[in-house]
């Protein structure tokens, strides 16, 4: 009998133990130098961050330019609205099987820089997603090693969302700041409890590092739940992103200073200046994204080359051991070494040499402090004209059900503000 009593506690202690056990979130991890050109895209041409309808396609290409014809598999997971993973078995969110070989690619064509291309489309003969929700996509190689891992989305519309841009209440940011006040609008749809089954997020140029979560419904009205808030809904305008364009490789333009041929072309862009201090100037941008392209051949994805991009930045304010980066879509807003600009007293400028495929580009610099805290505007600046995309995403997670669906999304963009 003791014995028995000494095998039940240990039993519950385990089982406690494993209740309590935090599960981290799922992060994205960054691609090792070979890979590049990483795009996850929907039905809409030059999407680049996935927000699927349920049923509808995601396409994933990506380059290594070792172009050893390496074998890649791919692994989906179903998350929460937190991005930890869900209870949910494979066979609940997912018909067929995940963890198969990429089996389309080619090598490029004509190109100084050679790699090979690779292309997945799911649903596929083997993969088909059957729930909406958060899905953390990422790519092995043989070895099991994992290269990179990308999130999107997918949803149905059972709510509507609407939403506005207006100048934030808060009279200290006034000038920098963008809220998003926006309502959901559930007629077809009980919400027992919006306060505890409804969630919502909300992105600002579609990067998730920078998202707004937690944000409860200050009150019902009628089927709409109201997110009225004065400041906990804003973000910084930023400032309009920088871009160059080298489809003709050969030739400069208006954002391309110079060119040099070494082992491949070497694109160096015009010296960027500090804009912090300065007046709102508005420049069309694409809000980070870029697009491959070339005029050199018919098909972008194995016609067009890669260049050495210069990038140099003009800056006299004191960073104080911070770090400077250069970051946009083309590297997943990430911070690494390969986009991180350095000193160079010869030259009294902060540089820095990347590697990217031929197109357009939109790119942005970053202060990373010693402090470990993430500044966009202290080189850029902040202002409430910026034009900017937002996007809300609804969860819903129905009492008794163990994972959050995705029942709706709205998106507004901030070339319109209200007062």
């Amino acid at each position: 009998m003791m014995l028995r009593n000494f095998y039940i506690f240990i039993f519950l202690l385990s089982f406690s133990f494993s209740a309590n056990a935090q599960v981290e979130p799922l992060k994205e991890v960054a691609p090792p130098s070979f890979i590049k050109s990483i795009i996850l895209s929907g039905s809409n041409d030059g999407d680049q961050f996935p927000v699927l309808k349920l049923g509808d396609p995601l396409r994933i290409t990506f380059d290594d330019v070792n172009g050893d014809e390496v074998d890649y598999y791919y692994k989906i997971v179903h998350c929460n609205y937190d991005w930890t993973p869900s209870n949910l078995s494979k066979a609940q969110y997912m018909r067929g099987f995940d963890n198969q070989r990429i089996i389309n690619y080619e090598n490029s064509f004509n190109t100084l820089q050679l790699y090979s291309n690779y292309r997945l489309t799911i649903p596929n003969n083997f993969t088909t997603l059957l729930l909406t929700g958060n899905y953390m996509l990422s790519i092995y190689n043989d070895d099991d090693e994992l290269m990179f891992s990308r999130k999107f989305i997918v949803y149905q519309n059972a709510v509507n969302v609407s939403a506005a841009v207006h100048r934030t209440r808060d009279l200290s940011t006034i000038d920098k700041d963008q809220l998003i006040q926006f309502e959901i609008n559930s007629p077809n749809l009980f919400l027992r409890n919006p306060e505890r089954e409804v969630k919502v997020a909300i992105l600002q140029n579609y990067q998730w590092n920078r998202a707004i979560m937690n944000i409860k419904p200050q009150y019902t009205l009628g089927s709409k739940l109201m997110y009225r808030y004065n400041t906990e809904t804003s973000f910084r305008g930023g400032n309009e992103f920088f871009n160059f364009d080298n489809k003709e490789i050969r030739g400069g333009n208006i954002s391309i200073a110079r060119i040099e041929l070494r082992d491949v072309y070497h694109n160096f862009l015009h010296t960027n200046a500090t804009r912090a201090n300065e007046p709102y100037t508005f420049n069309p941008d694409v809000n980070g994204n870029f697009l491959i392209n070339t005029i050199q051949g018919n098909d972008p994805s194995i016609e067009a080359d890669y260049a050495k991009i210069h990038f140099s930045l003009n800056n006299y304010m004191k960073l104080d051991g911070s770090k400077v980066y250069v970051y946009g879509r083309f590297n997943n807003y990430a911070l690494t070494e390969d986009n991180q600009l350095f000193y160079n007293a010869e030259t009294d400028l902060y540089e820095a040499e990347i590697l990217l495929k031929q197109g357009f580009y939109n790119y942005k610099y970053v202060v990373l402090t010693s402090k470990n805290e993430l500044q966009h505007a202290k080189i850029s600046g902040s202002y409430f004209q910026t034009e900017n995309d937002y996007l809300i995403i609804v969860y819903f997670r129905k009492f008794g059900e163990v994972y959050d669906s995705i029942i709706g999304i709205g998106t507004t963009n901030s070339s319109v503000i209200k007062n």
